[in-house]
């Protein structure tokens, strides 16, 4: 059994994805890792700290974000799909550049692919997720945020990444999944308040084109909100983080219980009632509403 890595990045280095700590974190169970490393600003470093790494699994496929004003969202899963068709594995292990795996889980992730080899009712896996906000104490338990989301496919079998490389369709149908019984560490939303500002610029200027930041300020800080608002993360993090968090240095800039009118999604109403039913009634293990994916139980 072979199991290829795969991911996608652009200017990773400059708005602060832990894009090293992740492809090194999947490595370990990885016959090959492919990335596509799209041509970045002059001031970034992202396929130098790539080919830093010095893994000579890892293979970097170079690309250009050409028609992005045109694909809008869709550009992620064009440069995911360029990764993802290189891959020769039996399975395709995806993990996003603000993605880490936790060591403890790897054993098993491989076990569980060996397991399911043969099952063809099984075209991926799902994976809990952990997304974390403002710093790395506070991790999001809500109805605003996925709980879970598929990161191993089978390979060969016309699975392409979907819409903005959220989640993957086979000839735009859901695919049959199984558990990973394994967690995913999303830090997409651990920034410097001032990169996390452009950050989120970038990302709105992919998703729905430049006209849509005409207004935006990159020199006002986001702000996170309230973080006592948020659950506290009682876990431990993947070791491969251990330096990367060594660089928090912006709690000062945070806000921890002081009056504030911020209110993002999953402080809206409707929100936080349905997290209240799913966590407390339902077990925390189920999404009201539509699943992106077709859910294989009991396996």
């Amino acid at each position: 059994m072979k199991i290829s890595g795969f991911s996608f990045c652009r200017n990773a280095d400059k708005y602060y994805y832990p894009v090293v700590e992740s492809i090194r974190s999947a490595l370990p169970i990885c016959d090959e890792f492919v990335v596509a490393v799209g041509r970045g600003d002059p001031d970034d470093r992202t396929r130098e700290l790539i080919a830093g790494i010095g893994d000579p699994k890892i293979r970097i496929i170079d690309t250009e974000w050409k028609d992005r004003e045109k694909l809008k969202g869709w550009t992620h899963s064009q440069q995911t799909n360029i990764a993802l068709n290189a891959c020769t594995g039996d399975w395709c292990l995806y993990v996003q550049s603000d993605e880490v795996l936790h060591e403890r889980d790897l054993p098993v992730l491989r076990a569980r692919c060996e397991q399911l080899r043969d099952d063809p009712r099984v075209e991926g896996l799902y994976f809990r997720y952990l997304h974390f906000w403002g710093d790395y104490d506070h991790v999001h338990r809500s109805h605003a945020w996925y709980p879970t989301e598929i990161r191993m496919i089978r390979n060969g079998r016309g699975i392409q990444s979907y819409r903005s490389a959220q989640s993957f369709r086979r000839d735009g149908h859901k695919l049959r999944a199984a558990a990973a019984n394994a967690d995913m560490y999303h830090y997409g939303w651990v920034r410097p308040p001032g990169v996390m500002k452009r950050k989120k610029i970038e990302m709105n200027t992919t998703h729905h084109g430049a006209a849509s930041v005409a207004g935006e300020q990159p020199d006002v800080p986001f702000d996170y909100g309230d973080l006592n608002r948020i659950p506290r993360f009682d876990g431990t993090h993947p070791a491969v983080m251990r330096e990367w968090m060594a660089r928090f240095d912006w709690r000062d800039q945070l806000n921890y219980g002081r009056p504030t009118d911020v209110r993002h999604r999953h402080d809206r109403f409707k929100y936080r009632v349905l997290t209240v039913i799913e966590q407390r009634l339902l077990g925390g293990n189920i999404r009201l509403g539509a699943q992106p994916y077709r859910r294989i139980r009991r396996i």
